[in-house]
């Protein structure tokens, strides 16, 4: 099998917010709603992901850490309760979901082989993070597609960020390279948060929006200034000033996600599409999609038109 292409990525954050307001059926905790800006951008992101008709989803979550070495779910079939450590309260989620395991041991191996530290994850009773399974359930509640889960090792954080986000960068592509080598037609999902100061207690109710608002107003303009660039597909100057962004801004794409999606993309110059912006916490938080098919750099499925 060959020919195998990615042919979307999505900048899809995951606070656990999300997913309580949306009071889906898996998820414990009962709420009224809130955070409709970001709820509905997902929505909208869906519509996008059904017309791609992708065979697999890739997620980097930057919850699930692993300080030696980057590691790659490699259980079939995976089920149990996520429970967010910090919003056990929000957050408790009775999650199923199947692995491509073929397409994660190409990336596993193929990580190796470019000089990675890599590990195939084989617990049958591994509890899968909340930031994996939020931005799984946002994009695609119905749990129709297989999925690779991988982990963040948190290089950046114990390297210099350029030293951390140089890894990253190999892991995007050793990760194109084990989708075009296995057939797939495969969708990116970045689980990064921008701005991440946030506040350090939540209102009663957790869902009053009279009380949701920017953490920091530098922040707020950081991440204008990185969704504008964004907009105008100017990839190599948000990358020049990614370093800078995360030291000011305390971003959360530090954690790689970011970088790895868009090295496995080959850093394409086009506009990302916005599909809304909000804050959780204070944090901001975008949903962005760069459809590869649009820009002409992927095929649409057989029998769908261009």
């Amino acid at each position: 099998m060959s020919d195998g292409q990615i042919i979307a990525g999505y900048l899809a954050p995951h606070p656990p917010h999300l997913v309580y307001g949306e009071n889906p059926d898996q998820n414990e905790a009962r709420s009224q709603g809130g955070w409709e800006q970001l709820r509905w951008a997902y929505e909208r992101a869906r519509r996008s992901l059904e017309e791609q008709k992708p065979d697999v989803l890739l997620v980097h979550s930057p919850h699930w850490i692993t300080q030696q070495g980057h590691h790659f779910l490699g259980v079939p079939h995976l089920s149990g309760k996520s429970v967010d450590p910090i919003f056990p309260n929000l957050f408790r989620y009775s999650f199923e979901l199947d692995v491509d395991t073929e397409l994660a041991e190409a990336c596993c191996d193929m990580a190796a082989d470019m000089g990675l530290t890599t590990k195939m994850m084989r617990n049958p009773k591994f509890r899968v993070d909340y930031g994996t399974i939020t931005t799984l359930h946002m994009i695609r509640p119905q749990w129709d597609i297989p999925v690779v889960g991988i982990s963040a090792n948190n290089s950046p954080y114990y390297l210099t960020t350029e030293e951390g986000l140089e890894e990253m960068d190999v892991l995007g592509k050793a990760t194109r390279k084990a989708i075009e080598a296995t057939g797939r037609r495969a969708v990116l999902l970045a689980s990064n948060t921008l701005c991440h100061l946030h506040f350090s207690e939540e209102p009663v109710p957790p869902e009053d929006m009279a009380q949701e608002h920017p953490h920091d107003y530098e922040g707020y303009l950081w991440d204008m200034r990185i969704i504008d660039l964004l907009r105008q597909g100017k990839t190599q100057e948000v990358f020049e000033v990614l370093p800078q962004f995360i030291d000011e801004a305390f971003a959360e794409v530090k954690s790689g996600a970011f970088t790895w999606m868009f090295s496995a993309m080959g850093y394409p110059e086009i506009p990302g599409e916005l599909h809304g912006y909000g804050t959780v916490i204070g944090t901001g938080n975008a949903v962005m999609e760069w459809d590869l098919i649009k820009a002409g750099l992927a095929q649409a499925a057989e029998g769908e038109p261009a």
